[in-house]
């Protein structure tokens, strides 16, 4: 069974920024895409960054890019994301999912962690 355990969420001020960390266990696979969604207030979640396993290749929501920054660390099965000039639309909770393959859409992901809030405001 996988598990996500997310961390990192918190409150920033606006143009500052967070980093979140996703813990990833209990799987083997070698082929795998893993990152995150968020849902803000009143919004549907939405795909903001995530990578592959195998060729590291990154997929990013448009209005993040240059903004946000994806990384994993392999052995320690981590992924985090860097978020860099917050601004108030940012604010929303965090998920770290994974696919076991390579799709990136809510539909398509099998496991998901339980979520950290980040907010932006003054």
């Amino acid at each position: 069974q996988v598990q996500l355990v997310e961390s990192g969420g918190g409150l920033a001020q606006p143009g500052g920024s967070l980093r979140l960390s996703c813990a990833a266990s209990g799987f083997t696979l070698d082929y795998y895409r893993i990152g995150w969604f968020r849902q803000a207030p009143g919004k549907e979640r939405e795909g903001v960054a995530s990578i592959s396993s195998s060729s590291g290749r990154t997929i990013y929501l448009e209005s993040v890019k240059g903004l946000f920054t994806i990384s994993r660390a392999a052995a320690k099965n981590t992924v985090d994301l860097q978020m860099n000039r917050l601004n108030p639309e940012d604010t929303a909770v965090y998920y770290c999912a994974f696919s076991d393959g390579d799709r990136w859409d809510e539909g398509g992901m099998v496991y998901w962690g339980k979520g950290t809030l980040g907010t932006v405001s003054t």
